[in-house]
């Protein structure tokens, strides 16, 4: 049976605060600050919403013109996943480099710089940052996203992490509950299942989420995972047993608990987003992320609707959906108390040497973040213009394929006449080598573990060329090889810049 929705009471205003839509445009469209004034209480930005600093906090007084206590969010992880530097590469490295350094006062020093610089475009929730323990390294999603594969890693650098964000009035949302680490499937496109015992959840998945919230992150976000050991039938985000029985209960969280996005595969070829919306917040999530893909109002007012329908059908508790909202709006006023006492304003703190104010804090910690295996000769840094040759595999849709990565124009700044080629899967090594002519050659790769092809076309460039620089900007799981190998652990801006300057010995 459906029911109608019209009016603005009470029910209709709390289905509408739960949910954290996205926009398409840089300025926000009339039927979002709308619904603002109706009880819409967060916000989702995306890299399409973003074009500069000033911009993004012009975006963001617009919002805060309807309502001063709107939450507006944001999946800034900093490293691959960026939206603050969409367009350009992100000034920090990520997870997987802060982790492979494994100095919680770095990690801590790039959260907090990062998070004043949100603080500073108005934005004050962070879908940040990925707790999971990434034990599978044949993971297509996660992978340089998390700290390491070592659980206590992960805990120590979740906390550091969560401390530097909140300590600038940023709420942190610690993801994705409970460990999307241990699969070799992406949820944005099907279900990942994950067939572990509750003894190895507890010890290796649920380490850094009991960290976080000891760390009192004010946000934990659901995965898209079926767990057979907790719930056979559903998935982590509309599970009971996961978000109420483990999440609040046994782990004590009392904080927001937000879902990853619904128009994921793993949910809406499944469930529907409607059905699947209704189905999080009885399980006890509080509030729906929605705008990745999907970005407009029919959209909200499906969702809003299909809420509304289930408390008056009986199939959603209206206690339930009242206390989602209350949680949204605790958050809310948590954030509203600290831009209003400026938290979030003047450099980040030095916690380090190294990172004092003014210090290029995410620079700092590429940098460290780099390890270098010379050849069997020692390397000769490079003096004139080299060929650049990437191999590309396909972005998975969290990073995202509109952000560039490498190193071809961070050398470019070095070496001027620096070239570059990107390669796909079925292209010839007799292309690059002619591509490359006399020129030193850089190959660089992502995940080449992953990727037969991508070790393939090294061992023929190695063959023909043995003086190859070989970088590697994910996983570094296939070993060095090449006059040099140059592991930077992730491909932000920030990493490409470090490796460049390596390159040519400074």
């Amino acid at each position: 049976m459906t029911i109608l929705v019209s009016g603005s009471d009470t029910l209709t205003r709390d289905a509408l605060t739960v949910l954290q839509p996205g926009f398409v445009g840089t300025t926000a469209p009339d039927w979002l600050l709308r619904r603002i004034g109706e009880g819409l209480s967060s916000v989702g930005l995306f890299g399409r919403n973003i074009v500069a600093p000033e911009q993004l906090a012009t975006l963001t007084a617009q919002l805060r013109a309807e309502r001063d206590d709107v939450l507006v969010a944001i999946d800034e992880e900093g490293g691959d996943v960026t939206r603050l530097e969409v367009n350009e590469g992100s000034s920090f490295p990520g997870n997987y480099a802060l982790g492979s350094v494994d100095d919680v006062e770095l990690t801590r020093a790039v959260a907090r710089e990062l998070g004043r610089r949100l603080a500073e475009c108005g934005v004050d929730l962070n879908w940040a940052p990925s707790a999971d323990v990434n034990s599978n390294a044949d993971n297509p999603v996660i992978g340089v996203r998390s700290f390491g594969a070592d659980p206590e890693l992960v805990a120590r650098h979740t906390v550091a992490y969560v401390d530097g964000l909140q300590a600038v009035g940023v709420a942190a949302c610690t993801k994705h509950f409970p460990g999307h680490g241990d699969t070799n499937v992406d949820s944005h496109h099907a279900l990942p299942r994950i067939d572990v015992d509750l003894d190895t959840l507890h010890a290796r998945e649920l380490v850094p989420f009991r960290a976080a919230i000891a760390a009192g992150t004010k946000a934990v976000m659901s995965a898209h995972i079926l767990l057979s050991a907790l719930d056979p039938t559903r998935p982590a985000t509309l599970s009971p047993q996961i978000l109420t029985g483990l999440l609040r209960r046994e782990l004590g969280f009392e904080g927001l608990i937000v879902t990853d996005g619904m128009e994921m595969q793993a949910i809406s070829s499944t469930y529907g987003i409607e059905r699947g919306s209704v189905l999080a917040i009885a399980a006890g999530a509080d509030a729906i992320c929605v705008g990745g893909g999907l970005a407009d109002e029919d959209t909200v007012l499906r969702l809003r609707d299909a809420l509304v329908n289930a408390v008056r059908t009986g199939e959603l508790p209206e206690e339930r959906l009242a206390d989602a909202a209350a949680r949204v709006r605790a958050l809310a006023a948590w954030t509203q108390a600290h831009r209003a006492r400026g938290a979030g304003s003047g450099p980040g703190a030095a916690v380090q040497e190294g990172t004092a104010p003014g210090t290029d804090v995410g620079l700092v910690a590429a940098r460290r973040a780099l390890r270098l295996t010379p050849g069997e000769r020692p390397y000769e840094p490079m003096t004139g213009a080299p060929y650049v040759a990437a191999f590309t595999p396909v972005a998975n849709f969290a990073v995202g394929d509109e952000t560039p990565w490498g190193i071809a124009a961070e050398l470019e700044r070095l070496l001027p006449g620096t070239e570059t080629g990107s390669y796909g899967a079925d292209a010839p090594v007799d292309t690059v080598l002619a591509a490359a002519g006399e020129r030193r050659l850089v190959a660089v790769v992502r995940d080449a573990h992953r990727h037969p092809w991508m070790t393939n076309a090294l061992d023929a460039l190695l063959a023909a060329r043995p003086d190859t620089v070989v970088v590697e900007m994910g996983l570094d799981e296939s070993g060095p090889r090449g006059a040099l190998h140059i592991a930077t652990h992730g491909a932000a801006r920030v990493c490409g810049r470090a490796a460049a300057e390596a390159i040519v010995g400074r």
